[in-house]
């Protein structure tokens, strides 16, 4: 299939049943809509506070994390929409905190999507910290796909 020049459909990608959720709505609608998708998978060594840390790791270390992740990344990929999709996805690893890396990719994109972890009761009818980031911040429309 032949994705429309420009029509991008990005979606974040962390592992969680609500991520794959979330990739196999996004990879229906740009099927529907003839677009791409590029899956995004955010990742930061921890810190105690304040933004990801950069630059702690050695370069093999980074690169072995980084190369774990991305295996990581095409295997959910795989695992959700099989194979051989039937639409273009594109699997893009990213360093920094998910909601400031969502963000900046929304900036080419036509449409983000995101999963949202419910935890039952009140608490699931909010949304989490990083699709409520999303939801305000994000410089293109916004999808939300709930847990079940």
């Amino acid at each position: 299939m032949v994705a429309n020049e420009g029509e991008l459909v990005v979606v974040g990608v962390d592992g969680s049943p609500e991520s794959a959720r979330a990739l196999a709505w996004a990879a229906r609608y740009a099927r529907a809509v003839g677009a791409s998708v590029r899956a995004v998978l955010a990742w930061h060594y921890p810190a105690p506070a304040g933004p990801a840390p950069i630059g702690v790791a050695p370069a093999a270390v980074t690169s072995e994390v980084e190369q774990a992740k991305l295996d990581e990344l095409r295997a959910v990929i795989a695992e959700t929409l099989g194979q051989s999709p039937q639409v273009p996805v594109e699997p893009r690893l990213a360093y920094g905190h998910p909601a400031q890396v969502l963000i900046a990719e929304s900036a080419g994109a036509d449409l983000l999507v995101v999963g949202s972890r419910g935890h039952g009761g009140f608490t699931g009818m909010l949304l989490g910290s990083v699709s409520t980031h999303c939801v305000t911040h994000a410089a293109c429309p916004v999808t939300v796909v709930r847990a079940r």
